[in-house]
């Protein structure tokens, strides 16, 4: 039964999507009894600075390695709730993460998988999305052996923040290049994506948090906006008062392009993949859940924001490796 969630612990708090979601569990400590970290005795060396600081908001730390049954047995101890923002690589993990919290730790009630992006099971043909396939394993998983556990699936779509960014990597895969004023967009430039901030992925999961009875057992489909890359130009322009230069990459040419890569095991592969599905629409429901957790648009970012954000970065790269 769906108690009041009052002790969280975060894996992969120092992470790319973890930093914001441990930020925003700051901001709302005080409804807390405890909040703490786990990580890897490598980031407690090679990322002082953060870990004193996360120390000095009241941020329990725990050191540990993931993989290791008895150490996060241990960490486990004394919560309720395990929120992961591993990365793409660590995916699977979380199944060793879950089997223990379900046979050896009955306090933990709720546990969120790494999910923030797109949605895993939109439609038939997602099942076979290389991308997908860690992500899946996991939801097969807790449908098939998890039965104490609760768990809440945060689909946020991708992040805006990144989507925005320039890729000189590859920018026929989409690129926002602020310096040079230039653009790259995928497809026709009016196919709408609904994306959200990554600082309003930390807000999300702290209203789902909020939210338990509501968020018990599902995915909850939460996003900032939707928006086509003809309108993201379209600020971007406005902010830096500028015409930028355009080209664009077709959804027919992003499909090749994908296979390229696929063939050649090239890293931007899952970046070329993800990036269709949104072009296709991959990130549009017939309704999202943000109600359902308590959010309103006045609460969320504006495409206005994160073009601000991007522009004060001034030419600051796009993420590429673990696109979500």
């Amino acid at each position: 039964m769906t108690t009041e969630l009052k002790s969280v612990l975060v894996f992969g708090a120092t992470g790319v999507i973890g930093q914001y979601v441990i930020r925003a569990l700051i901001e709302e400590s005080s409804r807390f009894d405890r909040l703490a970290i786990f990580t890897s005795p490598s980031t407690l060396q090679k990322k002082v600075e953060e870990i004193q600081w996360l120390r000095e908001k009241g941020v329990e730390v725990i050191g540990g390695d993931l993989t290791n049954e008895e150490h996060v047995l241990r960490a486990y101890a004394g919560f309720d709730t395990v929120i992961s923002c591993v990365g793409r690589n660590m995916i699977k993990a979380q199944i060793d993460l879950l089997r223990w919290a379900e046979e050896s730790s009955p306090n933990i009630t709720r546990f969120f998988p790494s999910e923030y992006g797109t949605d895993i099971e939109y439609g038939p043909q997602s099942a076979f999305e290389k991308p997908h396939q860690g992500k899946l394993q996991v939801r097969e998983f807790i449908r098939t052996s998890i039965r104490r556990t609760e768990f809440t699936y945060l689909v946020t779509g991708p992040y805006i923040d990144l989507y925005i960014g320039k890729l000189s990597q590859n920018p026929h895969a989409g690129s926002f290049d602020v310096v040079e004023k230039k653009a790259t967009l995928l497809g026709s430039g009016d196919e709408q994506v609904s994306f959200t901030t990554m600082k309003d992925v930390g807000k999300l999961l702290v209203a789902a948090l909020r939210n338990p009875t509501v968020s018990r057992n599902r995915a909850l489909r939460v996003c900032s906006f939707t928006t086509t890359p003809h309108e993201i130009l379209a600020e971007y322009e406005r902010q830096t008062d500028s015409k930028w230069s355009v080209e664009y990459t077709s959804l027919a040419d992003l499909k090749t392009l994908e296979n390229i890569a696929w063939e050649a095991g090239d890293p931007m592969a899952s970046i070329f993949t993800l990036r269709r599905i949104w072009t296709e629409g991959g990130t549009l429901y017939e309704s999202n859940d943000n109600q359902d957790i308590n959010m309103q648009s006045s609460d969320l970012d504006t495409l206005a924001d994160a073009i601000g954000r991007a522009v004060a970065l001034n030419g600051q790269e796009g993420f590429q490796s673990g696109d979500v």
